[in-house]
């Protein structure tokens, strides 16, 4: 029965319906119009805003520290075993329309790291906190909604998405080394338990370390492979291109599958616009210190988890011939490609590299379900302490759960806080264009005479009020 009411939703949702399809594309196309298409006007911005990104005090952390958080979050099973998927169901067309999904995904981050950063709260310790909930219920003064958004953000970052990322750490180590399941799921409980107790600020320091490193070194290795196999580059990418358009095929379904997989399995690696990433957006002490600052942050996070870390896992896929199957092929199919380029190593390489990025993404996860818990005034040691249970539990059920239920779970999950966010990222259009266009005027105030960029309540319209305090025009 309950997956019969997944398969439903879901359906709606992503399959005949395509409503999330639809609703992140024009939400993609909105943002970049009402914004000027910010992400590319001001793509070199977006790199100058991380100098002096390592400043914190004892309310936020630091804006690396977010970009490294919600990079955690990103960076997991989309980036490797979602790449392998889009790929065995809709070809390599499909990385595609992974790409234009992140183009446009980066204006709609933009926008929903900008509202989570702007009516951002403290908790009860003091702490910054925020998200869609927060700006829902601020800025709409829609508390129903909120609640409800938060319910699915709780079900889905706080317990399914962990076990994903947890089906695919043990999926990949019980393929590599033949590791039972349930022993590979109960050294990730304890842990992610180890890091989570400490919460957020000791996920930040956590995610700051590990996330550059992991890219860093996925990026030498995929270029490794590339400059081995350069002759077989162009023919590559003309086939991305033409798989996408279907230029190479009979028919107008492979099109369809290309689109539909490569825009699902782009948000669910990207993120944008399903409001997870505000959350860590509003966690931060921006610098500089305007709501705005933090949109570039985060945008640039779409990019580096999409544009480079999916194409990576594509690039690695494609030059070893892509996928021969018609089935669902998650993880094993890049483990595959990896050996075919490098041998008994590629194998084992695969197994570190996706253990890596998807325990990452279970202790940022959490995170992002924490950050909920001053919305039911549950952020106490009470609150905290069952929500961490049920967050463990649901590990554990993941690393033995069958990988077609896990991913469906995911989706309804995702596509239902995707469409309470979408509609109130448009409902607040206003707020976002008028305070980034105070961060416009501020920042050519600053190239021009060295005025230092800051905001403080009223020095904008926005809807609804940000909580007292917050805002007060220190710098």
């Amino acid at each position: 029965m309950i997956n019969q009411i997944v398969a439903f939703i879901n359906n709606i949702l992503w399959g005949n319906g395509q409503i999330l399809i639809y609703m992140l594309l024009i939400a993609g196309v909105w943002f970049s119009f009402k914004l000027g298409f910010i992400q590319i006007r001001h793509f070199k911005h977006m790199f100058s805003v991380m100098k002096g990104s390592t400043h914190s005090d004892k309310a936020g952390i630091s804006s690396f520290q977010a970009l490294c958080t919600s990079l955690s979050a990103r960076v997991g099973t989309g980036n490797l075993a979602g790449v392998a998927v889009a790929i065995s169901l809709g070809g390599s067309g499909a990385i595609f329309w992974m790409w234009v999904i992140a183009i446009l995904g980066m204006a709609t981050g933009f926008a929903e790291s900008v509202l989570g950063q702007l009516y951002k709260v403290k908790d009860t310790n003091g702490e910054y906190r925020g998200g869609p909930a927060y700006y829902i219920q601020q800025g709409l003064n829609k508390r129903w909604l909120a609640v409800i958004f938060s319910l699915f953000l709780f079900l889905g970052y706080g317990f399914i998405f962990s076990a994903v990322q947890a089906n695919t750490i043990t999926d990949a180590l019980n393929h590599a080394y033949e590791i039972p399941t349930l022993y590979s799921g109960l050294v990730i409980i304890l842990l992610a338990g180890l890091i989570v107790i400490g919460g957020l600020r000791a996920i930040a320091r956590f995610a700051e370390w590990v996330v550059p490193f992991m890219a860093v070194t996925y990026v030498l290795v995929t270029l490794f492979i590339t400059i081995m196999n350069i002759e077989l580059v162009p023919a590559m990418l003309w086939d991305i291109i033409a798989s996408a358009f279907g230029l190479q095929e009979a028919g107008a379904g492979a099109i369809g599958a290309a689109f539909k997989h490569g825009v699902q399995r782009g948000l669910y690696s990207n993120e944008a616009g399903s409001g997870s990433v505000p959350h860590a957006a509003a966690s931060a002490t921006p610098n500089p210190n305007h709501p705005v600052s933090q949109g570039y942050v985060q945008m640039l996070g779409v990019f580096i988890d999409t544009m480079i870390l999916c194409t990576c896992t594509a690039v690695v896929i494609l030059l070893a011939g892509g996928s021969n199957s018609e089935q669902m092929e998650g993880i094993r199919l890049t483990q595959d490609a990896m050996g075919s380029h490098l041998g008994s190593g590629g194998a084992d390489f695969v197994a570190a590299a996706i253990s890596l990025f998807a325990f990452t993404s279970v202790v940022a996860n959490y995170a992002y379900g924490e950050s909920n818990l001053h919305m039911f005034k549950l952020d106490n040691k009470l609150g905290r302490a069952c929500y961490t249970a049920g967050y463990l539990i649901m590990i554990l059920w993941g690393s033995m759960a069958a990988l077609p239920e896990v991913w469906a779970a995911a989706d309804m999950a995702l596509g239902l806080m995707t469409v309470i966010n979408i509609i109130a990222l448009v409902w607040m259009t206003p707020t976002i264009v008028s305070i980034s266009k105070d961060y416009f005027k501020k920042r050519d105030a600053f190239e021009s005479n060295g005025e230092k960029i800051s905001y403080k309540d009223g020095d904008c319209e926005i809807q609804g009020s940000s909580e007292d305090g917050i805002w007060t025009g220190k710098d």
